[in-house]
């Protein structure tokens, strides 16, 4: 089979059939953005507001962060190219002492993406015992799954925790669960409590992706600036849990802007990652910039983190309301900052990316088989830099969209 067959294959592969589709013919496949304004885009001559991005609190705009930069790249070079195994420079202890006491975790090891953690973490915790995953947890889990299968786990799938239930008796040990914390879709926000309840009973290990928790929601509080709680400590905290039996993942690259990734983990774990993680032992580490902006985030956060979660929420919450009055369909039960947005079952998803088009959003577009079916739509993330005149006209927006019945209508049972 040549290069171009290999090609024709991939695209008539109902596995990338959706994706293959928006390539051709949307414009939001493989954007060129040629100027940044805030949160508005250039595309060409084409002025576009940016629903798309995921850093939720606006760090990625920050003065105090960008200027952070320039120092460390003076002092370490822009890439210090040893893998970690052989020399860490000084900032990635700073990083781990200052999350692990921000998470409240026993220790905390940071590697470059989440990605790399799931196809490395995972197999080492199972070796070869039992994986049950969640059937709606992110893909870069189940890759992580089906590695950890090649080398003798068995991974099965639940979708629901009496599910998970039925088959924690009868799983071989070690017992690995894995599910996404802030789900990346729905925005929804699992019950922690009784999945981990569920696992302390029967010995397993509950594994834990926050990638979209992580700098949005934290440890509840009196003085809390609005319902994600404080400090954005992530979903264990969240929910007032402890780390015993939980594995908790989660990146910088969402909230923090920044291109790193982390375990949180007790510490004789930790050491034993650093001997079986292929990202700690072979992998280049993060790039000087990323890891001087994950140190300038957590003061950043220190100081007024919990007020562009108070922005953040508000803003979501115009959105929601908005969505919700207006009788469409979507998702987000938890009001979490991310929107998405089905389209009616006989509305083309090519059709309704160029209207959005026109009317100057960005957004992240969701093909089958990337979601089921009936949730080919798309998504809107919003940030704590975006502005309430932004806010004005995505809710403009949606409102026609609503009377050219482009949307689902609210279900009978819309929670997940």
């Amino acid at each position: 089979m040549t290069v171009e067959q290999l090609a024709i294959a991939v695209d008539d592969d109902p596995r990338y059939s959706g994706i293959a589709r928006l390539r051709e013919h949307t414009r939001f496949y493989d954007a060129v953005i040629d100027e940044v304004d805030g949160r508005r885009i250039r595309v060409g001559e084409h002025w576009l507001t940016d629903w798309a991005s995921c850093n939720y609190l606006g760090f990625d705009l920050e003065p105090e962060i960008i200027e952070a930069v320039e120092p460390q790249l003076r002092r370490w070079g822009t890439h210090p190219s040893w893998s970690r195994m052989l020399g860490n420079p000084g900032l990635y202890p700073l990083i781990e002492e200052r999350l692990a006491e921000l998470l409240g975790a026993p220790d905390t090891l940071v590697l470059p993406t989440i990605t790399q953690i799931h196809l490395s973490v995972v197999p080492a915790l199972a070796g070869d015992g039992t994986i049950l995953v969640d059937a709606r947890a992110h893909k870069t889990i189940w890759d992580g799954c089906v590695f950890a299968r090649g080398q003798g786990a068995t991974v099965l799938r639940f979708r629901s925790l009496d599910e998970l239930a039925s088959l924690l008796p009868g799983a071989a040990g070690p017992v690995l669960v894995c599910m996404d914390g802030v789900n990346s879709m729905t925005g929804n926000i699992p019950d922690l409590p009784r999945y981990l309840a569920l696992c302390r009973r029967h010995g397993a290990v509950l594994y834990v992706d926050d990638a979209h928790g992580f700098g949005v929601i934290g440890e509840r509080r009196p003085d809390e600036t609005s319902p994600y709680g404080a400090r954005g400590n992530s979903i264990v905290r969240f929910h007032g849990e402890s780390y015993d039996d939980v594995v908790l993942v989660g990146g910088f690259s969402k909230a923090y802007s920044s291109l790193l990734a982390f375990v949180a983990v007790p510490t004789v774990l930790k050491n034993r990652l650093k001997a079986a993680a292929a990202p700690y032992l072979y992998s280049g580490p993060s790039p000087t910039a990323s890891l001087a902006t994950v140190l300038a985030g957590f003061d950043v956060n220190a100081d007024r983190g919990d007020k562009l979660r108070a922005d953040l929420h508000r803003m979501t919450m115009r959105v929601l309301h908005h969505v919700r009055g207006l009788g469409i369909f979507t998702p987000n039960t938890d009001d979490t900052p991310i929107i998405e947005l089905p389209i009616a079952l006989d509305r083309d998803l090519v059709e309704v990316s160029e209207l959005l088009w026109a009317r100057g959003l960005f957004v992240t577009l969701a093909p089958y088989p990337g979601v089921p079916r009936d949730q080919v739509g798309f998504r809107v993330q919003v940030t704590a830099a975006n502005t309430d005149a932004e806010v004005d006209h995505l809710l403009d927006v949606l409102s026609e969209l609503a009377a050219a019945e482009v949307f689902q209508p609210v279900r009978e049972t819309s929670a997940s």
